[in-house]
């Protein structure tokens, strides 16, 4: 197989093929920031079209992922551009191909139904949030759900994960939650559930235009 096309680069150190995590956590951001914004002009508007496009743009860009190359999808380029002065941090190519091909199953079903049979139903309600929670927890918190998948199914533990958390070693100091942290976890919790009984009234009423710049001129 030509090397441009092959799933995943080759890199010295490592004996299977890796991707760069970072540009990847970079082309999920993307993708979320589409998706959800389509999803914000559904629910105020309902007008359907930039979800329509955003659909077919994630379709179509995981399906060059899968059958074409990494190097080649629209997104992954994008994010490759944005964090190109940033030090690569690499991740296994296999269990990224076993998440993304869960994605492009879900991305067909949404497609096929979304914009070839043009509907929408729980179905692609459900598809959309969950499409939705995998690309937020990617680029937010560099946790592939996906990947936790691959492990399961072909009963072997995954290699070169982002943060090393598939090696069984133990957290580092700076990593680890004392109980005084958690105690002020659960009362910052507190304070934001006693402020919305208390305020709630308050916080509900529209806020007036100091400056008149949006108020009708009589």
């Amino acid at each position: 197989m030509s090397k441009a096309l092959q799933f995943g680069e080759t890199v010295e150190g490592y004996d299977i093929p890796v991707l760069n995590e970072r540009e990847i956590r970079a082309a999920a951001g993307l993708l979320f920031l589409l998706l959800f914004t389509s999803v914000l002009i559904v629910a105020t508007t309902e007008n359907f079209l930039l979800l329509k496009y955003a659909v077919t743009i994630f379709f179509v860009d995981i399906l060059i992922r899968l059958f074409i190359s990494p190097r080649f999808a629209p997104t992954l380029i994008l994010g490759r551009l944005i964090v190109r002065n940033q030090n690569p941090e690499y991740v296994g190519a296999p269990q990224k191909k076993f998440a993304w091909a869960f994605g492009a199953i879900l991305s067909a079903i949404f497609f096929t139904l979304m914009v070839v049979v043009n509907s929408f139903s729980p179905i692609t309600g459900i598809i959309c949030f969950t499409c939705l929670i995998f690309l937020f927890f990617e680029t937010a918190f560099g946790i592939c759900l996906g990947c936790k998948f691959y492990s399961m199914y072909y009963k072997q533990q995954a290699r070169y994960c982002p943060g090393e958390i598939c090696l069984p070693e133990s957290r580092q100091a700076i990593q680890k939650t004392g109980s005084g942290q958690i105690l002020v976890l659960l009362a910052f919790i507190a304070f934001i559930a006693l402020t919305a009984m208390l305020f709630n009234d308050y916080f509900s009423v529209k806020p007036y235009d100091m400056f008149g710049i949006n108020t009708p001129k009589q």
